[in-house]
Protein backbone atom coordinates (compact mmCIF):
# COMPACT_ATOMS: atom_id res chain seq x y z
CA UNK A 1 0.00 0.00 0.00
CA UNK A 2 1.25 3.49 -0.85
CA UNK A 3 -0.02 7.02 -0.38
CA UNK A 4 1.00 9.60 -2.96
CA UNK A 5 0.49 13.24 -2.04
CA UNK A 6 0.54 16.15 -4.46
CA UNK A 7 -0.57 19.74 -4.86
CA UNK A 8 1.78 21.68 -2.62
CA UNK A 9 3.54 24.82 -3.75
CA UNK A 10 4.25 28.48 -3.16
CA UNK A 11 1.34 30.89 -2.81
CA UNK A 12 0.84 34.41 -1.53
CA UNK A 13 -1.08 35.09 1.65
CA UNK A 14 -4.80 34.97 0.97
CA UNK A 15 -4.36 32.47 -1.81
CA UNK A 16 -5.53 28.89 -2.16
CA UNK A 17 -4.07 25.45 -2.75
CA UNK A 18 -5.64 22.02 -3.13
CA UNK A 19 -3.79 18.97 -1.91
CA UNK A 20 -4.55 15.46 -3.09
CA UNK A 21 -3.48 12.10 -1.70
CA UNK A 22 -4.20 8.86 -3.51
CA UNK A 23 -3.90 5.44 -1.92
CA UNK A 24 -2.92 2.48 -4.05
CA UNK A 25 -2.20 -1.19 -3.59
CA UNK A 26 -4.17 -4.23 -2.54
CA UNK A 27 -6.74 -2.24 -0.59
CA UNK A 28 -9.84 -3.82 0.87
CA UNK A 29 -11.11 -0.86 2.86
CA UNK A 30 -10.01 2.62 3.93
CA UNK A 31 -11.31 3.91 7.24
CA UNK A 32 -10.22 7.33 8.47
CA UNK A 33 -8.10 9.58 6.23
CA UNK A 34 -6.41 12.76 7.28
CA UNK A 35 -3.94 15.55 6.79
CA UNK A 36 -1.20 16.58 9.19
CA UNK A 37 1.48 19.23 8.90
CA UNK A 38 4.87 19.99 10.35
CA UNK A 39 6.26 23.50 10.39
CA UNK A 40 10.00 24.12 10.79
CA UNK A 41 11.06 23.51 14.37
CA UNK A 42 7.64 22.28 15.41
CA UNK A 43 5.99 18.94 16.00
CA UNK A 44 3.66 17.36 13.48
CA UNK A 45 0.08 18.45 14.13
CA UNK A 46 -3.33 17.36 12.97
CA UNK A 47 -4.99 19.53 10.34
CA UNK A 48 -8.14 17.60 9.45
CA UNK A 49 -9.57 14.10 9.36
CA UNK A 50 -12.50 12.47 7.60
CA UNK A 51 -14.19 9.15 8.27
CA UNK A 52 -15.34 6.70 5.63
CA UNK A 53 -18.86 8.05 6.13
CA UNK A 54 -17.73 11.63 5.57
CA UNK A 55 -17.65 13.00 9.11
CA UNK A 56 -14.94 15.63 9.45
CA UNK A 57 -12.79 17.11 12.18
CA UNK A 58 -10.55 20.19 11.95
CA UNK A 59 -7.87 21.90 13.97
CA UNK A 60 -9.13 25.18 15.37
CA UNK A 61 -6.47 27.05 13.42
CA UNK A 62 -7.92 25.99 10.06
CA UNK A 63 -11.65 25.90 10.72
CA UNK A 64 -13.55 27.96 8.19
CA UNK A 65 -10.56 28.10 5.82
CA UNK A 66 -9.75 24.47 5.00
CA UNK A 67 -12.06 21.73 3.75
CA UNK A 68 -11.25 18.03 3.76
CA UNK A 69 -13.08 15.68 1.42
CA UNK A 70 -12.61 12.24 -0.08
CA UNK A 71 -13.56 10.23 -3.13
CA UNK A 72 -13.98 6.63 -2.05
CA UNK A 73 -14.15 5.46 -5.67
CA UNK A 74 -10.63 6.81 -6.21
CA UNK A 75 -9.22 6.07 -2.73
CA UNK A 76 -8.27 9.73 -2.59
CA UNK A 77 -8.46 12.42 0.07
CA UNK A 78 -8.31 16.13 -0.67
CA UNK A 79 -7.57 19.25 1.33
CA UNK A 80 -8.83 22.53 -0.06
CA UNK A 81 -6.93 25.34 1.63
CA UNK A 82 -8.28 28.88 1.27
CA UNK A 83 -7.28 32.18 2.84
CA UNK A 84 -3.80 30.86 3.42
CA UNK A 85 -1.58 32.58 5.96
CA UNK A 86 2.22 32.60 6.33
CA UNK A 87 1.80 30.52 9.49
CA UNK A 88 0.31 27.75 7.34
CA UNK A 89 3.77 27.17 5.86
CA UNK A 90 4.65 23.54 6.54
CA UNK A 91 5.24 20.13 5.05
CA UNK A 92 1.82 18.49 4.78
CA UNK A 93 1.40 14.75 5.18
CA UNK A 94 -1.61 12.61 4.43
CA UNK A 95 -2.44 9.42 6.24
CA UNK A 96 -5.01 6.69 6.05
CA UNK A 97 -6.11 3.69 8.09
CA UNK A 98 -6.19 0.87 5.58
CA UNK A 99 -7.16 -2.77 5.58
CA UNK A 100 -5.35 -4.54 2.79
CA UNK A 101 -5.22 -8.05 1.39
CA UNK A 102 -1.73 -8.44 2.86
CA UNK A 103 -2.35 -6.82 6.27
CA UNK A 104 -5.94 -7.53 7.24
CA UNK A 105 -5.81 -5.41 10.41
CA UNK A 106 -6.29 -1.63 10.09
CA UNK A 107 -2.85 -0.12 9.58
CA UNK A 108 -1.91 3.55 9.36
CA UNK A 109 0.00 4.56 6.27
CA UNK A 110 1.62 7.93 5.56
CA UNK A 111 2.28 9.82 2.36
CA UNK A 112 5.66 11.31 1.55
CA UNK A 113 4.82 14.93 2.40
CA UNK A 114 4.28 17.93 0.19
CA UNK A 115 5.61 21.42 0.90
CA UNK A 116 3.19 24.31 1.34
CA UNK A 117 4.81 27.74 1.48
CA UNK A 118 2.79 30.91 2.03
CA UNK A 119 4.55 34.21 1.46
CA UNK A 120 3.47 37.42 3.14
Amino acid sequence: VQLQASGGGLVQAGGSLRLSCAASGNILRINNMGWYRQAPGKQRELVATITSAGSTNYADSVKGRFTISRDNTKNTVYLQMNSLKPEDTAVCYCNADIISIIVVLPTTYWGQGTQVTVSS
